[in-house]
């Protein structure tokens, strides 16, 4: 099947949606379809666009059989609401010359990934024109963020938008998500349940795992052995509620046995690093290289997941399927009733969203007691592998592909390789102007 992927983010970014989506048409490859991909240039998390490449040319990459095109983009250095639509736009007016291009090519399935939204029109106008389904899959409600995180606060403005957002997802053939609650959300924004599709984030837990021994990171970031290590590692930004932990480092600052690990790059990141100045229990990383996250993510006796209680069911943290297959205890914010609860609540420990006081007292609870952390850790393993399987989702996504486009299922099969353990490099690298 000649499948079209349409999305903002793509490899080699390292986290979010663009993680994801690479691996989304890796494996589609892998199952025998033909894949290809309008994207942007790589710039996520750090809201700069990657060295190599260029925020004002088209480019065509070929990486493990997917051939993609990006479309250039406007990447404000500090994203704020208004700037961020203007960034969302840029991307969804400069990439429809390369949509046309694939009238031609005629794919059977336009799958759009959001965010963005804004991209939508053009997706269902190539699917309308071509005869193909179209697909939405959503990684973050964008417009609810923007407007429940304060990016954006007209009342006018959110009736409209919301206005375009209903009309425009009931347009779609299949409408996915990643947490039973966002697919929930989707309905009662007027899909039909019947389009609607529970497509999970996955985690390889060939690639990701307990160690069995000290991480290397322990050494290089000069923590003691006998430390607990707590550690956060992701998007440091608006929706994380990573203040929080900040405020935890502070309250704990006189423990001298745990050590807190702040890894990533972000929009909040400098905001984190200052609120946490004069606090010698913590230490900072910039985003580490794929081939080292099994490495980093073993550092942790104790992974933490904060967030924001009004951001609870717009997203679901992709990090978390990380946290989980590498057998270290997670504590995660959340809400009874939202995904990241749902989750976590049987594989993990639960505290309420923005609450200071209740993760201290989980962060001192675990550190004092070496075997819960321990049965806490493995039950969040035994989770990872039987229900974040990249197999499970890839066989979900390509029967309903089947059924959408009237073909037969590819027959999906295991991935034959680790999906993150290599960095996803271009295999081959063009340089074009669209004509």
């Amino acid at each position: 099947m000649k499948i079209l992927i349409y999305g903002l983010n793509y490899a080699p970014e390292l986290s979010g949606a663009g993680k994801y989506t690479a691996e989304m048409a890796q494996m589609l490859v892998e199952c025998g379809h033909d894949v290809r991909v309008i994207c942007a240039p790589p710039y996520y998390p750090d809201w700069k666009v990657a060295q190599g490449y260029s925020m004002w040319r088209y480019r065509r990459d070929v990486m493990r059989g997917v051939h993609i095109w990006r479309a250039p983009l406007w990447v404000p250095p500090r994203p704020g609401g208004l700037k961020r639509m203007v960034h969302l736009a840029s991307f969804a007016l400069a990439s429809l010359p390369l949509l046309a291009r694939q009238i031609a090519w005629r794919p059977g399935a336009v799958m759009l990934i959001a965010p963005t939204m804004a991209c939508a029109p053009g997706a269902l106008a190539l699917a309308r024109v071509t005869g193909a389904k179209a697909w939405l899959h959503i990684q973050d409600y964008e417009v609810d963020a923007a407007f429940d995180l304060g990016l954006l606060k007209s009342a006018r403005a959110a009736r409209i938008a919301y206005w375009i957002e209903r009309l425009v997802l009931k347009r779609f053939d299949v409408v996915s998500s990643i947490s039973n609650q966002m697919v929930r959300r989707a309905v009662a924004k007027g899909v039909d349940a019947d389009k609607t599709e529970f497509l999970p984030n996955w985690v390889d837990t060939r690639d990701i795992f307990p160690l069995g021994r000290v991480s290397e990171y322990r050494q290089t970031l000069g923590i003691p052995a006998d430390n607990t290590v707590v550690l956060y590692s992701g998007n440091i930004g608006a929706k994380q509620g990573i203040e929080t932990l900040a405020d935890a480092a502070a309250a704990l600052v006189a423990r001298n046995d745990i050590s807190f690990v702040f890894c990533g790059n972000g929009a909040a990141r400098d905001d984190l690093v200052k609120r946490c100045e004069g606090l010698s229990n913590c230490r900072f990383l910039p985003l580490q290289p794929s081939s080292s996250l099994n490495e980093l993510l073993n550092v942790a006796d104790i992974h933490v997941l904060p967030q924001r209680s009004d951001a609870a069911d717009l997203v679901m943290p992709s990090k978390l399927t990380g946290m989980l297959a590498s057998g270290a205890a997670v504590i995660a914010m959340a809400r009874p009733g939202t995904g990241l609860h749902e989750a976590v609540v049987n594989n993990g420990v639960v505290v309420p969203p923005e609450n200071t006081a209740a993760l201290v007292d989980a962060i001192a609870a675990l550190a004092a007691d070496r075997e819960q952390r321990a049965a806490i850790g493995a039950a969040g393993r035994r989770y990872a592998e039987t229900m974040l399987s990249p197999l499970s989702t890839l066989l979900t996504l390509d029967t309903r592909l089947a059924l959408l486009t009237g073909g037969d299922a590819s027959g999906a099969k295991p991935v034959a390789a680790p999906l993150t353990n290599a960095p996803i490099l271009p295999a081959r690298v063009e340089e074009s102007e669209v004509e």
